[in-house]
């Protein structure tokens, strides 16, 4: 008999062979719950409601630097995406370069959110301004309400008020905030909101080049519970991720049929290949430099209470691979 396993993880399309069943990992039965990420986030971060969950990697670091054991996780990396985008400000607010940001009020939909994580080391290490320069405000970006999951530490002389009142795209409009930062984009982005860095494919191109650093925005995590009883599970998970991801591949490089409703798919693949090196990889030593440096912001930035190790993140079962 097959072990009975619920994932739940978004429709993407490096995944869609594992959760459609065409690919199969050894000796497990996968259910599999297609959701949008903020809800699989929020159910599984408060309840575990299945076994196995696609997760905001800032909220599973910071579970685990707070010492939470109940979760472990495979080195998959569903989502990932390059944060100069997430800069967004009011046309109004007279901010044309990152120096403008130093003394504004600039809000964020969670202070653990691992756009957030990426956008705010940037924001010190690249472009110069310290938090604590900042007038941080969290709430919904379009909605109000959105709450911290995870235990934070600020660090001295970064506040962050809380507004549960309104969202971000009401305080933007309000001219309360001067701009935020976020992975969903405000409603009233490309009206009254714009990107601070319009261009930003370039400047993310460039920052690759310079430091290696391609954001990881989200992990697979399974229940301890689970790992604890049938620490098998966690390698067949990311034989079958991995699986999955290279026939997505192959069909994004497929010269004799456009698979993806997108023109010069297959050109773009080849681009980013050449950028890049190898697209999307899993495992924990191609992604170090990208962890390490994820791991560092976390923990200037209060999101972990201790800096964390990569290797801190997922098992000893899949830091390695067997060879023939």
């Amino acid at each position: 008999m097959k072990l009975g396993l619920t994932l739940a993880i978004s429709d993407y399309d490096h995944v869609r062979d594992l959760t459609s069943g065409k690919v199969r990992p050894e000796g497990i039965e996968l259910t599999c719950l297609d959701l949008g990420v903020e809800e699989i986030f929020f159910r599984f971060t408060a309840f575990r409601e299945w076994h196995v969950s696609e997760l905001s990697l800032a909220k599973y670091c910071s579970l685990r630097a707070s010492g939470d054991e109940s979760l472990t996780a495979i080195p998959v990396f569903p989502s990932r995406v390059f944060r100069h985008s997430s800069f967004y400000v009011r046309r109004d607010a007279g901010i044309r370069e990152p120096g403008d940001l130093a003394g504004r009020r600039i809000g964020v939909p969670e202070w653990a959110q691992t756009a957030g994580v990426f956008a705010r080391g940037l924001l010190v290490h690249e472009l110069g301004v310290s938090l604590s320069a900042v007038e941080w405000v969290q709430a919904g970006v379009n909605e109000p309400g959105r709450q911290e999951q995870v235990p934070l530490a600020l660090p001295d002389g970064v506040a962050c008020t809380i507004d549960s009142e309104r969202s971000l795209n009401e305080l933007l409009l309000a001219g309360e905030i001067d701009a935020a930062i976020s992975a969903h984009p405000p409603d009233a982005f490309g009206d009254a909101v714009v990107r601070l860095f319009p261009e930003h494919e370039q400047l993310e191109r460039d920052y690759y080049r310079r430091t290696g650093i391609f954001p990881i925005m989200h992990i697979v995590a399974l229940r301890r519970d689970v790992f604890d009883e049938h620490p098998w599970v966690a390698m067949e998970l990311l034989k079958a991720f991995e699986t999955a991801k290279q026939r997505s591949i192959a069909r994004l490089l497929e010269a004799r049929a456009s698979r993806f409703p997108l023109p010069w798919g297959q050109q773009r693949g080849a681009e980013a290949i050449e950028l890049l090196g190898k697209l999307w990889p899993y495992g924990i030593e191609p992604n170090r430099k990208t962890l390490e440096a994820f791991l560092g912001f976390c923990h200037e930035q209060g999101v972990c209470a201790r800096l964390l190790t990569p290797e801190e993140l997922v098992p000893a079962e899949v830091q390695q691979e067997f060879r023939v």
